[in-house]
């Protein structure tokens, strides 16, 4: 782990407003009993339109059905989720009750994620890397240019999207060394909840 790099708690003003980094969110021995609980989850490989991507997910409490394009609900978060739901709505100053959605996402070595910014109904995301650390890069347009941010997410660190990061700029994560995986946890804008 890089314990050189600052604690981004409070941003630094290079990196998008609203984004905040907690290096060491777990430690080595919540993330090892988190990697050896998802070896029993059912992943699957994540599809859109029809592709499938290099990456295997499972989401719990609803799921976003790319191929239909539209939010459906799915089981219940494992019981083993919940004090970390718990710790990762501390973090972004919400309740625990707010975080309906999680998404568990497995990166093989070689896998990635493009450009994109999460579904307009979702609010707040926090964030939770296991195994591999990789590169979490902003980019947005300004005028004529494009404005680029970027972070090393090293493992057991938590990261959150709110305000610009989160509505502003899109994000992207290439290629990773080894395997990883990311825990993230979604809230819905009032406006925007499913159940109405």
């Amino acid at each position: 782990m890089n314990h050189n790099q600052p604690d981004l708690f409070q941003a630094s003003p290079s990196l998008p407003q609203g984004f905040r980094y907690r290096p060491d969110f777990l430690s080595a021995d919540e993330e090892r009993d988190l990697v050896e609980r998802f070896a029993d989850l059912a992943f699957k490989a994540f599809e859109f339109r029809g592709y499938q991507g290099n990456r295997r997910v499972l989401s719990f409490g609803w799921q976003y059905d790319f191929n239909r394009m539209e939010l459906q609900r799915t089981e219940d978060m494992p019981e083993f989720l919940l004090p970390l739901r718990e710790r990762a709505a501390r973090f972004a100053s919400l309740h625990a009750s707010d975080l309906q959605h999680v998404l568990l996402t497995e990166y093989a070595a070689g896998a990635g994620i493009g450009w994109h910014k999460d579904k307009p109904m979702f609010a707040e995301v926090v964030g939770i890397s296991l195994g591999s650390p990789c590169v979490f890069r902003f980019s947005r347009k300004a005028g004529s240019k494009w404005e680029r941010a970027s972070v090393v997410a090293e493992p057991r660190s938590a990261y959150l999207l709110q305000g610009p990061s989160r509505t502003e700029w899109e994000h992207s994560i290439p290629d990773v060394d080894r395997l990883r995986y990311s825990i993230t946890f979604r809230n819905f804008k009032p406006s925007r909840h499913p159940d109405g």
